[in-house]
């Protein structure tokens, strides 16, 4: 009997140790580097974020130090090299640093105002615009056209086109009924692009397309949709899974209570959001989904 006492009583401290020594390997840095996806317009957004970024050092009692992106893959592997802490990325690029490492996880995203393009709530779809009043009027007819992606990692800009929309070409490449598929960049350049006459179709997101139009660089009436796609959960908010537990609640806790921040009343504005909301990995599970789709493209390529 004292034998099994002392066993247990050995078992107990060894799960008490184990447990205080997983809590010691968490981390607690004195800073929090943060980035965001590149746009046209990132210095403009960044100095919209200034806001968020007081409140959130606020809350943590951490000095926020900003992480300049070059391309979606750029604020992945800021993640995976522990560069960034914090970061927003595409749902496409979110799941593509996911399955690199379950360090990246997604925490919330942004719930969507009605805009000109955009539907309310926290997705959004990938539309083909062409310009209004051009010879392009359905999808038979842009066989041969010029047509512009956003980004190689972008969801609607590159994804959707090739997994979605290809269902609307009998299965095929791009490249194999455009006679050429550019990457613009951005969803901003392609959608300038078509208002230049630069390209005759693109992919572009509803809200990114919303986004240039109150920028003033397009009008709403420049552009006419041919297609659209299924729902995208929004921009996923992201943090390093290995930040300790009550650091996360408090960056967490941020985001999800900045409705009531009047501080941050003009960033929700600028994101045509009315608030933000939890979400977790599974809710990027269609993205996943096309992904596997594209992968089985290839294979049968």
């Amino acid at each position: 009997m004292k034998l099994r006492m002392l066993f247990a009583a050995a078992i107990s401290a060894l799960v008490g140790i184990t447990g205080a020594w997983a809590q010691e390997k968490c981390e607690d840095p004195p800073a929090l580097r943060f980035s965001i996806i590149p746009t046209e317009e990132t210095m403009q957004e960044l100095a919209l974020y200034k806001p968020v970024i007081d409140i959130l050092s606020k809350n943590t009692g951490k000095k926020i130090e900003f992480y300049m992106p070059t391309s979606y893959a750029s604020v992945i592997e800021a993640m995976l090299g522990n560069w960034v802490d914090i970061a927003v990325h595409g749902p496409n690029s979110y799941v593509i640093g996911n399955e690199k490492s379950k360090n990246i996880e997604v925490f919330a995203t942004y719930a969507k105002a009605k805009g000109i393009f955009q539907e309310e709530g926290p997705g959004y779809h990938a539309v083909l615009i062409v310009k209004k009043g051009g010879k392009f009027k359905d999808i038979a007819s842009l066989k041969g056209a010029v047509v512009a992606l956003a980004d190689p990692a972008s969801t609607s800009g590159n994804l959707m086109p090739r997994v979605e929309f290809a269902k609307e070409i009998d299965g095929r490449e791009l490249e194999d009924y455009f006679s050429k598929v550019v990457y613009s960049g951005s969803h901003d350049k392609s959608a300038v692009a078509i208002a230049e006459g630069k390209a005759d179709a693109a992919f572009v997101a509803t809200h990114r397309l919303d986004n240039v139009i109150e920028r003033g660089l397009v009008k709403a009436e420049d552009f006419e949709v041919l297609w659209k796609s299924r729902l995208v959960p929004q921009d996923p908010f992201t943090y390093r899974g290995t930040l300790c537990e009550d650091l996360k609640a408090k960056i967490r806790d941020t985001f999800l209570n900045l409705h009531n921040e009047p501080e941050a009343a003009k960033f929700l504005q600028n994101l045509n959001s009315v608030k933000f909301v939890p979400m977790k990995s599974e809710d990027y599970d269609i993205i996943r989904d096309l992904r596997a789709a594209q992968e089985k493209q290839k294979q049968k390529g």
